[in-house]
């Protein structure tokens, strides 16, 4: 029964209505799955009783009924959320950052950011900045302070999401930060700069500009020219650098 869970719903209705012929539920597969109809004969071969299809009945009853919910709850945030629109269209242009989480985020920290005094003191608010704890010239720990365990969450998922994506400023940052300091600190270095720059926007009232891929790269164009040439000296090369057009 749990092999037959996972085919095709065409499939699972008409197991549902009484077909036990293997071959002909596979032939019901579409797209994709026509290339693996094998399996799913495979699959499909076995007892399936009257109980079995009741208790799949109940199971697709139960997900019925939870879509219709998410679309009940759905409509609800909307229309709370219907005088800040333009704000979520704003929030929306971070890479990373979707309709349903940039709703999430407004919910946690409002339109009005007047009420901080700059983004460090949202960061601060939010439990998002390290804490301190340096004596002696050594730092022991940089354990962030506690502070809105739902806000931490919504913005950890959209640094997992901005992480995937491809050529933004905020996916090389997260990869610069995790092969150094591993990636749960990366994810929390890329939420703690969503967070800031939901504060700028929602401010400003103005999307997102990436900086792009290349941003650290070109924040230390000098010290990895310096690295560069040092390594091509070891192999022997002699190096005479010459101002590029972008620096004069």
């Amino acid at each position: 029964i749990s092999d037959s869970w996972n085919v095709h719903s065409e499939s699972r209705e008409a197991l549902m209505a009484g077909e036990r012929d293997a071959t002909v539920l596979s032939d019901l597969a579409r797209g994709r799955l026509r290339s693996k109809r094998g399996e799913l004969e495979d699959a499909l071969n076995g007892r399936f009783l009257p109980h079995h299809s009741f208790l799949l009945t109940e199971h697709l009853s139960h997900l019925d009924y939870l879509d219709e919910s998410i679309d009940r709850v759905s409509a609800l945030i909307e229309q709370y959320l219907a005088d800040h629109q333009d704000a979520i269209v704003l929030l929306d242009t971070i890479p990373g950052v979707g309709q349903r989480t940039a709703e999430m985020l407004l919910a946690e920290i409002g339109t009005d950011m007047s009420r901080f005094p700059s983004a460090k003191h949202l960061a601060s608010w939010a439990g998002m900045c390290p804490g301190q704890n340096e004596s002696g010239g050594k730092r022991r720990s940089g354990k962030t302070r506690k502070g809105s365990r739902w806000l931490r969450q919504t913005l950890v998922e959209m640094a997992h999401a901005a992480a995937k994506t491809k050529g933004t400023y905020l996916a090389s940052q997260y990869r610069r930060i995790a092969a150094r300091r591993g990636k749960k600190r990366a994810l929390m270095a890329v939420g703690h700069t969503i967070l800031v720059l939901a504060y700028h926007i929602l401010m400003r009232r103005q999307p997102y500009q990436d900086r792009g891929a290349a941003y650290f790269d070109k924040l230390e164009q000098h010290r990895v020219e310096r690295r560069l040439v040092k390594r091509l000296e070891r192999m022997g090369y002699e190096v005479a650098l010459q101002p590029s057009a972008t620096t004069g």
